[in-house]
């Protein structure tokens, strides 16, 4: 349940379960290069989410290999809210087609609902998965922090509770944490993610590379980015994220560890996302940000 820009892989991979293509990840080698610091204050102004409608077209970016993709085609809507009362509200669609070339072609539906809480200690979840119009996968729960542990709660698939390490970020306090690293001019973050994806079990360890800060009148958007007026003179980073599989301390010691899957794309600091490329170990998908509408924050009631 990978939501833009930190999550929107894993519906192409049942895809990939269904036709046989599945591999291991393969991390881009044009990762981002190393950032500069922002001007002096910056770094400190608290990080302001911006509430938006966005709707991304996926296509076939790359292929390789003897059974290589032939077609991918899609679309990703992101509905994000932002209160300052009542936290951050994400509904998120994700349709997505895959042709293998061999007559084999799936269709994934994904679609999730995601809360979280403005001091990222609540969070709930709820998704139904469908590959070709038949359901899969259906997850909901919630998570609290604590002060020994983050405590998860689940209904769906099943009645579980567990907990996972405290240290754990959710997903939009992990991309309010990218945006104030990238304005202080840091190049490298890791941290655990629990974002309720797969079985509601899942727990990834993450590596974030950031860029260099883009200037907007150098480099211009021509995407739906380029119809908003807040967004014209913005900052904004080239960022890539990494997305492992959480293993024991002594597993992560000892050995190189493959990306489940990696996505890079461009943030500007109000957090909307666009760019995007999700790399796969033989074929690559990009995401162009086609319409976007800005919303007024949710009112405090």
């Amino acid at each position: 349940m990978k939501a833009i820009a930190l999550h929107i892989a894993p519906p192409i991979l049942a895809v990939l379960a269904m036709v046989s293509l599945a591999g291991p990840i393969d991390r881009p080698a044009d990762a981002a290069p190393i950032a500069a610091p922002v001007p002096t204050g910056e770094a400190a102004k608290p990080v302001v989410l911006a509430s938006h409608r966005a709707v991304y077209d996926l296509k076939l970016a790359q292929s390789s290999g003897a059974r290589g993709v032939q077609a991918v085609r899609g679309r990703i809507l992101y509905d994000f809210s932002a209160s300052a009362c009542e936290g951050y509200e994400l509904n998120f669609r994700q349709v997505s087609e895959l042709d293998s070339g061999e007559g084999k072609t799936v269709l994934s539906d994904l679609r999730s609902t995601t809360w979280e809480n403005n001091d990222a200690s609540k969070f709930r979840f709820n998704s139904e998965n469908l590959l070709n119009d038949k359901t899969t996968d259906t997850v909901d729960g919630s998570a609290e922090r604590k002060a020994s542990a983050v405590s998860v709660d689940l209904k769906q698939p099943k009645d579980k509770t567990f907990t996972v390490p405290t240290d754990v970020v959710f997903p939009t306090e992990h991309m309010r944490r990218i945006i104030e690293a990238a304005r202080a001019g840091k190049t490298i973050l890791e941290f655990p993610v629990y974002d309720g994806s797969e079985t509601g079990e899942k727990l990834y360890s993450t590596l974030t590379v950031i860029g260099q800060p883009i200037d907007p009148a150098k480099d211009p958007v021509t995407d739906a980015g380029a119809k908003i007026p807040a967004l014209a003179g913005m900052l904004r980073w080239p960022v890539t994220i990494s997305y492992f599989e959480k293993k024991s301390e002594d597993a992560e010691r000892t050995g190189e560890q493959t990306p489940v899957y990696s996505i890079a794309f461009e943030l500007y600091e109000n957090g909307i996302s666009r760019a995007l490329t999700l790399y796969y170990s033989d074929f690559s998908i990009k995401g162009e940000l086609t319409s976007l509408e800005m919303k007024s924050e949710k009112a405090c009631k």
